[in-house]
């Protein structure tokens, strides 16, 4: 067990998570009130899991300034940071286009809006059973609309940076970061090194810090999954059934049929080799669902395992952690059309344009934390105009199999930023790809 790969420890620990989450789940199911035993250990693994996530998070911002800051001043030259800057923004907005395209073919095939009205009855009749205060936090944060997408470009630059750094507000550090890194770059060469190595060395012992915490994500995946299955339980995926099975679809045709296409024609890579490489942070991403807490897991692979350097995982992963969101914009089209759907709410192909551009702009400013694309999904279906009763309502059903869907898609998103990088450092002229031996 100890010279186990941890993606394997990860796997099986998600495994024990699902057993015995739905079996707690299953077997209390006709209890009026949960046995001591169900809270004792509901209590315990949420207690390991959030230590894991809040370890992870507590390394999120010192990882994300050392790296991006290290990665620019190496870059040195101004015309090779504008090329690096320019190949990952074009390749972020051709996979997020690409995703919301194939969102939008699956919810228009399927239709899984167009239900029965008793399963209809029955899904609005518990539409605020697993709401509750998140959803109060996410219409606060999204009842202005068009405003909400205006105030991704303000958080670019933060008035105070120390309180962007305690909010999590990502966007605005990656900015001073760039800016930070880039300025470097331009110092004589006595000043330049000194900073170079301060960074360095400090982005080691980050780095150092952040492989410790890895090494007891088996037990941390095993603390954040089994108390949602104790909760949610498997009969709530057959309410939402075929709009959960919509969802996973457009991401399945994206993660398996999109990126290993775009791997193979833009940089002749193997998917194969890039998935196993990556394996364990897309597992991490699955059972925390959040694209910043994987971090450190996700630079940790894609330049130890898939062997791409850190100049490039360094510049491109935590802007994708934060832009690049492939999974989140396909599934906030996926939402909108089916509950125009749901809801007997007309929406031509004009209106669903407006939905693709919506979903590609909000996307780009969802934080990576669990549920958070909720929020940008109220903008959206403001903008669009839909009546606010049915907005309520709406994202409380969206809500019910929210936490599952918010696993996978988070996996995607992970997914999505490991094949830019590969696919950027290939067209850098790096070669020598999944050469590294597994430990």
């Amino acid at each position: 067990m100890k010279n186990l790969a941890l993606h394997w420890k990860i796997l099986i620990a998600l495994v024990l998570a699902f057993i015995i989450g739905l079996w707690a789940n299953i077997s209390t199911e006709s209890y009026p009130e949960k046995p001591d035993w169900f809270s004792n250990l509901h209590y315990f693994s949420n207690f390991f899991g959030s230590l894991f996530l809040n370890a992870l998070k507590m390394v999120v911002i010192p990882l994300v300034m050392t790296s991006i800051i290290c990665g620019v001043s190496k870059i040195g030259e101004d015309q090779d940071f504008s090329r690096l800057g320019m190949k990952t923004i074009l390749f972020y907005s051709l996979t997020g286009l690409l995703a919301v395209i194939v969102g939008l073919l699956c919810v228009n095939l399927i239709e899984p809006g167009q239900v029965e009205p008793e399963l209809r009855d029955k899904m609005l009749a518990g539409q605020n059973s697993m709401a509750g205060e998140k959803l109060d936090r996410a219409f606060q944060n999204a009842d202005n609309g068009w405003k909400g997408i205006v105030e991704i470009f303000q958080r670019m630059i933060p008035q105070n940076l120390f309180k962007a750094a305690v909010e999590g507000q990502l966007l605005g550090l990656i900015f001073f970061s760039l800016l930070f890194g880039f300025f470097i770059a331009r110092l004589p060469d006595g000043l330049k090194s000194s900073q170079v190595s301060f960074w360095e060395g400090l982005n080691t012992t980050i780095l150092a810090i952040t492989n410790f915490i890895i090494s007891f994500a088996p037990y941390g995946v095993f603390g954040l999954v089994t108390p949602t299955l104790m909760m949610v339980g498997i009969e709530t995926l057959y309410v939402m059934g075929t709009f959960a099975l919509t969802v996973l679809l457009g991401l399945g045709i994206h993660s398996f049929v999109v990126l290993p296409l775009l791997l193979r024609l833009l940089a002749n890579l193997n998917f194969t080799k890039h998935f196993k490489a990556v394996s364990p942070a897309l597992l991490t991403a699955f059972s925390t669902a959040s694209s910043s807490a994987t971090l450190p897991v996700t630079l940790d692979c894609i330049t130890k395992r898939a062997g791409i350097s850190k100049k490039i995982a360094s510049f491109t992963l935590p802007l994708g952690a934060t832009m690049n969101m492939d999974g989140t914009a396909l599934f906030e089209c996926v939402v909108v059309v089916f509950l125009a759907q749901l809801f007997g709410i007309e929406m031509s192909w004009v209106t669903q344009s407006t939905v693709v551009l919506m979903a590609l702009l909000t996307s780009i400013g969802v934080a990576g934390i669990p549920s958070a694309s909720l929020v940008a999904i109220i903008v959206i279906l403001h903008a669009v105009g839909f009546p606010e009763a049915t907005i309520a309502m709406g994202v409380g059903v969206v809500f019910v199999v929210d936490r599952i869907l918010d696993m996978t898609r988070t996996a995607v998103n992970v997914l999505g930023d490991s094949c830019a990088a590969a696919i950027i450092g290939k067209s850098e002229g790096e070669s020598g790809y999944y050469q590294v031996k597994e430990t």
